[in-house]
């Protein structure tokens, strides 16, 4: 059975257009993976907490050392890394907030880039350690920022792809519905194409 690793990360709930297209994905991808075990971590239904000193500390700190207080930070980042680590497939809608990702999905980056498990410094440089996972990006954008005047703005997908690359997970694909603000018009024309691009990516995967 494969595993499928949801993180959804808009603040609009309900009415989040990542969200909806990447329930949509799952939809897809089930009816071609029927055996696909989903897991999804809400960052906005259910918070992970921004890394503090006291986190860093809880991580450096050998378990046994570690303080109740201390074990229980700890125990959520490894809760986080694990989610990751049992995934094949890892799908993270992003909305883009100001030329960037949302602050929750920042925290949950923080959690689980962590040196000796996620990457490891080499002879050459960091080792990414979380190989072989294909993962999928939402990127919903209230302007067009992939292409024109708007591109030297995108911090959102550079970002993504560095951070990712860093810890091993360097097969990204992105699906974006860009120009969400810009019109209903633009909006609905953005949510087809991110449907259309779905319909095609997934028959190439499952041949």
């Amino acid at each position: 059975m494969s595993k499928l690793l949801f993180v959804s990360s808009s603040i609009l709930g309900e009415n989040s257009k990542s969200r909806a297209l990447g329930l949509h994905f799952i939809e897809s991808w089930k009816r071609q993976h029927p055996g696909t075990r989903v897991v999804e971590r809400d960052l906005v239904a259910d918070p992970v907490p921004h890394v503090t000193g006291g986190t860093l500390g809880a991580a450096l700190t050998p378990a046994e050392k570690r303080s109740p207080a201390q074990a229980e930070e700890a125990a959520l980042a490894d809760r986080l890394i694990e989610e990751v680590e049992a995934a094949e497939v890892i799908l993270l809608a992003v909305p883009m907030y100001n030329f960037s990702v949302p602050s929750t999905f920042k925290a949950w980056i923080d959690h689980i880039v962590r040196a000796g498990r996620t990457f490891r410094y080499g002879a050459e440089g960091p080792v990414g350690l979380l190989q072989g996972k294909k993962v999928f990006v939402v990127a919903s954008r209230g302007g067009v920022y992939s292409n024109g005047p708007g591109k030297s703005m995108d911090f959102h997908e550079p970002y993504l792809r560095g951070v990712l690359g860093f810890i091993g997970l360097k097969d990204v694909t992105f699906i974006y519905a860009e120009g969400l603000n810009i019109s209903p018009e633009t909006a609905t024309g953005a949510i087809d194409g991110a449907r259309a691009t779905i319909a095609e990516l997934l028959p190439s995967l499952a041949a």
